[in-house]
Formats: structure tokens, C-alpha cells, sequence
């Protein structure tokens, strides 16, 4: 767990090359101003109404995600289609063509929807719910497809019609999984329309991004505060809800057989599900979302051959270096340092108490504000790019870290505190070895997600194909945006296989 933060090291040894004196003091009025937030009237209206925006994107898009990724997941697994028809190579086809939506990231479906339909609230949920709805369809498939099938058959053999049969041996045991993961994808929808808006699609990330550029810090805390006072109750309760119904922990990702929900269990989960739905239902008509206008796109400029020799001409082998340079280095920094900060502040309960101050801010600051505020000290390239990626997804990591020690047995760390071991050694061989494999096959898995978000930071002024994608948006180059998505999904795709095969190798599956 310890070995990826030896990426600090060379990180270390760039830093003082990266260094310019010209913003240490915008970074001391950035931090003062966290004690300080914008109090005034007119702030604090225009920050809630932002807000108001975000959660309700985010909202509408998850639903219409879950939505579509309950039917994507049924239409795609092998169980289904064995089941129905005998035939297992439609699911299998499915499966890999879904593939292909999930590999871009929401930020791009949201840019490319914004040049093709212009500035619609339609826009940011169908770039929430399009990469979404697919991820959570490949989370269905899996579950669906793992799950014990001897009620399925017995079913089948008595005479059952097929989709009954289907329905009551396979609904019940899916749905805590479902919502299990439903309930982290609403709190990453969050997240996501607070990104779509610091790149233009509105609401709170769109203030948060002007107060940024202003250099109105106390204005820029109020709206982080405001969110984060929506973030974290969201986070407890999901949490709590998790604990109630014994639901399977995000931390473990190996097949897991989930027990039926029977009675009152299963009506209150699904009393909860319908009424996020209706409440997103109010939320589009609130938005006033009008999904006809997904359908009216704007003319694009023709497609010329001069386009498309410039396209080919783009220093490839240097921009998908440069992309997996910033996902590896982003990957060992969100994976290493957590668990060796824990290890440092484990005697003080200040210093934990801190620490999770941290990686919740983490969790709440937006990467391209983040790479924004490292560009006051840091000369543009790899080093702030990485810095911003990897402090997201270490609040994000550092979290799930936190919650896996606390769920697990404390006894072996009592018992070797007992014995006169310090406290990080007894933290270290008490509690990190027993979560150690589950923690190292979520890390895998978050890497294929950084390999996403490395256009994130690349749009700021970041290193590799994003940086490049950038470019090519500004100029309405159509040929190389073309060229460099299809880049992105096909290292995406063998990032995705290969995380894969990490965590099943991980976890014994």
C-alpha cells in the first residue's frame, strides 16, 4: 500500500524547476480567505441558485443514468439472453459496444454536446447520464451474471415463463447491489455538474470558476463551504443507509453474493428509489429540460482533406506518453500517500481530525480549479496536472481507506498495541493488511477512472492528448477531435482490461 508514494520522490526533485515566485502571496490571501467567506446578500444568492443548478443536474442525470443502465445491464447479460433465448454471444456483443460511450469522460460528451446543440440544460444531464448510464450497466451485467442461478433454474424447469422467472430469482438478490453503487453514482454526479460547470454548462461551477479568475477568494470559499454543506450530509447518509440495509461496502470489488432483501427491507429500498425519481422528475421540470433539443444539432463546417493530413501529423507517440505519464503519476499519488499520511498523523487525533478535513476538500475541489490554483507557483506541465488529479482522487481514496479501517476488526491492532508496538506499526500490520488487497483493487480500479480525467486537467493547460483536445476545440478542428477521442477510448479501453485483471488477480476472483 505504501509502495506507490515513492512517487514523491522524483516529484520532489522536479518541484524546484517548476517553482515561480510570481503567486505565493495569491495562495496565502486563497487559503486566509477560507476563514473568511463572502458573506454579502447578493453572493450568497447568485452561490444558492448556482447550487440549486448543480443539484438538480445532477439529480436529473443520475436518475436518467440509473434508468438507462438498469435496461443496458439486463439488455447485456449472458444470464438474461441464456435464459430468454439459449444464446449468449448478443450480451457478450452488447457489453463491448457499451463500451465504447463509458470510455469518454462526462466533461467531453458535455464540450462535444455543447458545439453540437449550444447552451441547453439537456446538455449537462445527457453528459452526466450517457458515461453513467453505461458504467452503471456494466455494474448490472457483473452482478446479474455472478449471482447464484439454482432458484433461476428450478424456476425455469417448473414451466415459469422466462422474464419471471428472471424477475423473482434475480431482482430481489440484485437490488442492494444496485443501489449500493447507485448511491456512490449520485454522489459522483455531483461532483460531475459541478465540473460541466466550471467548463460553461452552468451552475455552481460556473461561479466558483469567475470567482477563481476575479481573484475573489472570499466569494470562492462561499461557494465551496455552500457545497460542501450539501456533499457531506449526502455522503452520510448514503453511508448510513448502506450500513442499515447491509448493503455490500464500495471497498470490496470482488464478486459478492448478496442476500435476498425480503419484506420490509426491500419495500423501503424500493420506496426510496421511486422517490428519487419523482424528485429528479420535478427537478427536469424545474430545470425546464426539453430533451427534444438533444435533437437539433448545428451544421458543422465540411470535412476537408488538409484536415485530416494536420490530424495525422499531431505528435502522437509524445501526447499518449505524456497521457499516461500524468495517469500513472496521479494513480501513485492518489493510491501512496493515503495511507502513509495515516500512518503519520496516527498517534494524533488532531492530525486525523485534519487530515479528513483534507481529503474532503479533495473530494469537493474540482481538478481544473485546483490546476488553476497550482499555476499562481507551478510552471504549466506535468507536475500540476498530476498534483490537481491526484489530491481529487486521494480525498476520494483516502475516504473509502478511512471507512475499510474502522469497518474492519480491531482486535489484532489492540492486540499489538498491547504487546508495546507504536501505534502506526500496530495501524500498519493491525488494520492496513487486512484491507490492503481490497484497497489496492479500488486503486486499480480509480486509475482507469484518472485515465478519463487526465482531459480534465489537460483542458487547463495540463500535458498529453488533453491538452491537445483543448486546442482542437478552440479551433473547431473536427478531424483531430475526432483523431484524439478515438485515442482516448481505445486507451481507455485497455486501461479498463487492464485494471480488470488487476483487481481479479487482487482479490482471488
Amino acid at each position: 500500500m505504501l509502495l506507490p508514494a515513492a512517487v514523491l520522490l522524483p516529484l520532489l526533485l522536479l518541484l524546484p524547476q517548476a517553482l515561480h515566485g510570481g503567486g505565493w502571496e495569491l495562495v496565502g490571501q486563497f487559503a486566509a480567505a477560507a476563514l473568511q467567506p463572502s458573506l454579502d446578500p447578493l453572493v450568497l444568492q447568485s452561490l444558492l441558485r448556482g447550487l440549486a443548478i448543480t443539484c438538480a443536474v445532477a439529480l436529473v442525470g443520475w436518475a436518467v443514468s440509473l434508468v438507462l443502465g438498469v435496461v443496458l445491464g439486463l439488455a447485456s447479460a449472458r444470464v438474461v439472453w441464456q435464459s430468454l433465448s439459449g444464446r449468449c454471444w448478443p450480451a457478450d456483443l452488447l457489453a463491448r459496444l457499451l463500451a465504447l460511450p463509458r470510455s469518454i469522460h462526462e466533461l467531453i460528451w458535455g464540450l462535444l454536446l455543447l458545439q453540437l446543440i449550444g447552451l441547453q440544460p439537456a446538455v449537462a444531464v445527457a453528459a452526466i447520464a450517457i458515461p453513467y448510464g453505461t458504467l452503471v450497466a456494466r455494474v448490472v451485467r457483473d452482478l446479474l451474471d455472478a449471482l447464484p442461478r439454482a432458484s433461476l433454474s428450478a424456476l425455469l424447469s417448473a414451466g415459469t415463463p422466462a422474464p419471471t422467472a428472471l424477475l423473482t430469482a434475480l431482482g430481489p438478490p440484485l437490488l442492494p447491489g444496485l443501489l449500493s453503487y447507485g448511491g456512490y453514482r449520485l454522489e459522483c454526479a455531483l461532483r460531475s455538474a459541478t465540473l460541466l460547470g466550471v467548463f460553461g454548462l452552468g451552475g455552481l461551477g460556473n461561479d466558483l470558476l469567475l470567482s477563481l479568475q476575479s481573484l475573489q477568494f472570499h466569494e470562492l470559499w462561499s461557494g465551496l463551504w455552500l457545497l460542501l454543506a450539501v456533499m457531506l450530509p449526502l455522503e452520510a447518509l448514503i453511508a448510513r443507509l448502506r450500513r442499515h440495509w447491509s448493503m455490500p461496502a464500495r471497498l470490496s470489488l470482488g464478486p459478492q453474493t448478496q442476500r435476498r432483501p425480503v419484506g420490509r427491507r426491500g419495500r423501503q429500498m424500493l420506496v426510496l428509489l421511486g422517490s428519487l425519481l419523482l424528485l429528479a422528475w420535478g427537478a427536469a421540470r424545474w430545470l425546464q429540460i426539453d430533451p427534444t433539443q438533444l435533437l437539433h444539432w448545428q451544421p458543422l463546417p465540411p470535412l476537408g482533406q488538409g484536415g485530416w493530413q494536420e490530424a495525422l501529423a499531431l505528435p502522437w507517440p509524445s501526447l499518449i506518453a505524456g497521457t499516461l505519464l500524468l495517469t500513472l503519476t496521479a494513480a501513485a499519488l492518489a493510491v501512496g500517500v493515503g495511507p502513509l499520511l495515516l500512518l503519520l498523523v496516527a498517534p494524533w487525533r488532531q492530525g486525523r481530525a485534519l487530515l479528513q478535513l483534507g481529503w474532503m476538500l479533495g473530494r469537493l475541489w474540482p481538478p481544473p480549479l485546483t490546476a488553476l490554483l497550482l499555476l499562481f507557483v507551478l510552471k504549466p506541465g506535468l507536475l500540476p496536472a498530476a498534483l490537481a488529479l491526484g489530491f481529487h482522487n486521494l480525498g476520494i481514496l483516502g475516504r473509502l481507506l478511512r471507512e475499510a479501517c474502522s469497518a474492519a476488526d480491531p482486535t489484532p491492532e489492540q492486540a499489538l498495541s498491547s504487546s508495546g508496538s507504536g501505534p502506526r506499526l500496530a495501524l500498519l500490520y493491525g488494520r492496513f493488511s487486512r484491507v490492503a488487497r481490497s484497497y489496492l483493487a479500488y486503486g486499480a480500479y480509480r486509475s482507469d477512472v484518472i485515465l478519463r480525467e487526465t482531459v480534465v486537467v489537460g483542458l487547463v493547460g495540463g500535458t498529453g492528448l488533453g491538452s491537445q483536445l483543448r486546442e482542437s476545440l478552440s479551433s473547431f478542428a473536427w478531424q483531430q477531435i475526432g483523431l484524439l477521442l478515438v485515442a482516448y477510448a481505445l486507451l481507455t479501453l485497455v486501461g479498463e482490461d487492464l485494471s480488470d485483471r488487476s483487481r481479479r488477480q487482487l482479490l482471488g476472483a
